[in-house]
């Protein structure tokens, strides 16, 4: 459980790559997918005959063949995927690690494509929620739909207000985490929201969705893709620009682990922590770091909630005291913990996570946007129920 035989540092991130982030890209999954990827190895300067092993999201529509054969790879060693959706980022980092220190792959390219607001939208309601009668549809969650609990914008706001109501948070404080992550977007200007920044008038005026969540609480709903090209550190030194070093990876789920994609969270005794408090256990274990060790966060942000409860799981600040952490500018760039610092999913684009590591690795570099002096140590989380992934990025000194 504690990670024995995992190695710090063995592996490293050698290239990143995504694609515009926009409301219609105009273009097929699959072909974000390419980009994205084919971005990611011309920045580590490596061929795609190279690329021996694909991992994806279990909710992606491109499968690891269809891209092999857009790429030109004539032959994979190794393929898997991950899931649900937003956990499977950190996660993925995880089976392409466990991939090349167990001899199945050499070079194993990580992606997430979707056209989250042309094609399949995310925040809606399933199509299942019309049916007269639930039950055999494979799912738990479907027997939540007849009680009106049809999205996760819905379930998030049941978590908000339990918070709300057991620790006395304010919507002034899920607002700062919006405009901490509206004020990093326009430094990016790839964020979808770069040049519209948010003041906190805008974000207490703008309509309820799902109270407490107001039109700001919810991430974007994006077309793109993001990808990442994951190898030996040894290998990676030698690429175009370095290695990014995965100090440590894991995954997690609570005691009790609840059944079903989504809604049967709501279940569990307390619903104002995630899954990411196991998480974050394995996590600094393994890594043998602490929170007083992260430089910059790259967050989980589906929902500004989401951030906050985080906050608390990893240990950045005392349980109820998420909220406060955030709006005393914890948060901010110049704060204890900058987070999102591209903009993160409630500003920059909604890519399940995979911007997010992007991002992490652009802080290790020393070519973000919104660049934290001096980052050495960067977190990723990957984090909605039922379970949590995330991971450590350092720099390579």
């Amino acid at each position: 459980m504690s990670g024995t035989g995992w190695r710090p540092g063995a592996c490293a991130i050698a290239g990143i790559g995504t694609t515009d982030f926009s409301r219609d890209s105009g273009r097929s999954d699959l072909t974000l997918a390419t980009q994205a990827v084919l971005a990611a190895l011309d920045d580590a300067g490596i061929a795609a005959a190279e690329v021996d092993g694909i991992v994806r999201c279990d909710m992606d529509l491109v499968r690891h063949n269809d891209l092999a054969e857009a790429l030109g790879i004539r032959q994979l060693s190794y393929w898997g995927e991950c899931g649900p959706g937003g956990v499977a980022p950190s996660a993925l980092i995880g089976q392409a690690v466990g991939a090349i220190l167990s001899g199945q792959a050499d070079t194993v390219v990580a992606f997430r494509s979707l056209n989250g607001r042309s094609g399949r939208r995310y925040g809606a309601a399933p199509a299942s929620a019309a049916q007269q009668v639930v039950g055999g549809g494979a799912t738990y969650d479907e027997f939540f739909l007849p009680h009106g609990l049809l999205t996760a914008g819905q379930m998030f706001a049941l978590m908000a207000q339990r918070h709300m109501i057991e620790y006395g948070s304010t919507p002034e404080q899920l607002g700062s985490i919006a405009i901490a992550c509206r004020d990093r977007a326009q430094a990016n200007p790839a964020a979808q929201m770069h040049g519209r920044p948010l003041t906190m008038d805008d974000y207490l005026s703008a309509r309820m969705i799902s109270s407490p969540l107001r039109l700001y609480d919810y991430c974007l709903e994006t077309d793109g893709a993001a990808a990442v090209v994951v190898t030996s550190a040894a290998r990676a030194r030698d690429c175009r620009n370095g290695a990014a070093l995965i100090q440590a990876v894991a995954q997690a789920s609570l005691p009790g682990t609840q059944p079903g994609t989504m809604f049967p969270v709501l279940m569990r005794d307390s619903i104002t922590s995630l899954s990411s408090r196991a998480v974050a256990e394995l996590l600094w274990a393994r890594s043998g770091l602490g929170p007083a060790d992260v430089d910059v966060a790259q967050l989980y942000d589906c929902f500004t909630i989401t951030l906050l409860l985080q906050l608390e799981d990893y240990g950045f600040a005392k349980r109820g005291e998420g909220g406060a952490f955030a709006a005393d500018g914890g948060i901010g760039l110049d704060g204890l913990l900058p987070c999102n610092t591209s903009g993160g999913h409630l500003s920059e684009g909604y890519i399940h996570g995979m911007n997010h590591i992007v991002e992490a690795v652009r802080q290790i570099r020393g070519t973000s946007s919104a660049q934290v002096p001096g980052a050495e140590v960067s977190l990723v989380t990957s984090a909605p129920p039922p379970a949590s992934s995330a991971l450590i990025l350092t720099a390579d000194r």
